[in-house]
């Protein structure tokens, strides 16, 4: 079929937090993340993490791509190689934290820094995907909330340019449980799919700054999404929750039949109007 006549998705998990969402002739890219096994990302204030797994594609291998969405400036979500090989023309759809400093520092002159509610349309002809900033916190501790980087959740609405969406995807971003999440399941309850960014990643001190696979299934139950797509596990040595947490947390409450099982670097394809995805 014409890929400009079908009204699927079509998800590339890179690995991370990195996905390659295709809709029509539309390409978006979240939280670009191509350093290789073995290779640090910097985190800020002098940690470190190494990257335990490689990329499924590099940035010579993608398509031409409409936007970035990029939850924070972390080095495990926009790393050196993402800043030296993707265009600086290239939309960022982001928080205003990051688009000064992509703006100013890194010269990508088209980063967009979104408040909480506000939203972004970016179109390729008649194919168009609206991006509204969500609520997110990356730490609990008021001090450690100073030190990280600001992040932010995203409501992705991928359809036909003047028309209700056909697919509509909630992606967490790297935030801990907190009340501002019960506003997102009032605003946008149900969405089609969850893209959770698990992980427990656990910085020196013992401090936990993203989910554990019981607080990823507590939000999962909590936004009410048809289907889960866990992410942002198993990659860095910060990362102390295996995935397999999740899956075990999620089958207790009564997820299990709702969590796509797409690990690094395979491909999934959602219907518009439900029914089971399709892996690759």
């Amino acid at each position: 079929m014409d890929p400009s006549l079908d009204d699927s998705l079509r998800l590339h998990f890179v690995g991370n937090a990195t996905l390659l969402l295709q809709y029509r002739d539309l390409s978006l890219l979240t939280d670009p993340n191509f350093l290789h096994r073995g290779q640090r990302a910097h985190l800020g204030y002098g940690l470190v993490s190494r990257r335990l797994t490689e990329p499924a594609l590099d940035p010579a291998d993608l398509p031409s791509l409409d936007a970035v969405v990029l939850s924070h400036l972390h080095g495990d979500h926009w790393d050196r190689r993402a800043r030296r090989h993707l265009s600086r023309s290239l939309p960022i759809v982001t928080t205003p934290h990051a688009s000064r400093r992509l703006q100013g520092v890194h010269g990508f002159h088209r980063a967009v820094g979104l408040r909480t509610w506000q939203e972004e349309t970016v179109r390729r002809g008649e194919t168009q995907v609206r991006v509204t900033a969500l609520p997110g916190r990356h730490a609990g501790h008021p001090v450690l909330r100073r030190l990280l980087p600001p992040v932010m959740g995203s409501l992705l609405e991928f359809g036909p340019a003047d028309e209700p969406p056909r697919h509509r995807l909630y992606v967490s971003g790297d935030t801990l449980p907190f009340d501002g999440l019960e506003e997102i399941a009032r605003r946008f309850p149900g969405p089609d799919l969850a893209v959770l960014h698990l992980g427990g990643t656990t910085l020196p001190g013992g401090f936990v700054v993203t989910m554990d696979g019981r607080q990823g299934a507590e939000l999962a139950r909590l936004v009410r999404a048809r289907l889960i797509l866990p992410v942002h596990y198993g990659d860095y040595t910060v990362f102390r929750s295996p995935i397999d947490d999740f899956l075990a947390e999620a089958d207790r409450a009564g997820l299990a039949d709702r969590v796509v099982h797409c690990r690094h670097g395979q491909r999934a394809v959602l219907r518009p109007g439900g029914g089971p995805p399709v892996v690759l």
